[in-house]
């Protein structure tokens, strides 16, 4: 089994896709689509299953491959736009709540060191969040 990187993109249209580059170590392509990251999630499993089964009925070899799931900073940024504020993370990445914005309209792009900054600001937030204890 081979492990592949699957991108989820928000589309223009609001929507999400799930793709993989054609770098990626398997025999096929697949694409998932729908309104929610969940539900293209969930279209992009089903579509590997029946490219799984297709393949198997005609009796061609198929890479079995794992999958994860990553976004790029515009989509991660309006999906979550609705639970985590641009001022908010601002606070754990040291990037403005501006600039912030600016990606997640695709007005700008942010440098490979940015990603780095905002991963690294959002695993400090998942981080502390996973040490709350309420009473």
């Amino acid at each position: 089994m081979v492990h592949a990187k699957v991108f989820i993109c928000r589309e223009s249209d609001g929507s999400y896709s799930c793709y993989v580059d054609d770098k990626a170590p398997i025999n096929y392509g697949l694409v998932g689509e729908g309104k929610t990251v969940a539900e293209a999630i969930a279209d992009w499993n089903g579509t590997y299953e029946a490219m799984k089964q297709g393949y198997a009925e005609d009796g061609r070899e198929f890479v079995e491959a794992e999958f994860s799931f990553a976004y790029d900073v515009p989509s991660f940024l309006a999906y979550y736009a609705d639970l985590i504020s641009f001022k908010g993370l601002a606070k754990f990445t040291g990037i403005s709540a501006a600039q912030l914005s600016q990606y997640a309209t695709g007005y700008r792009n942010p440098s490979p060191k940015t990603v780095v900054k905002i991963q690294a600001g959002l695993q400090s937030l998942a981080n502390e969040l996973s040490q709350v204890a309420l009473v």
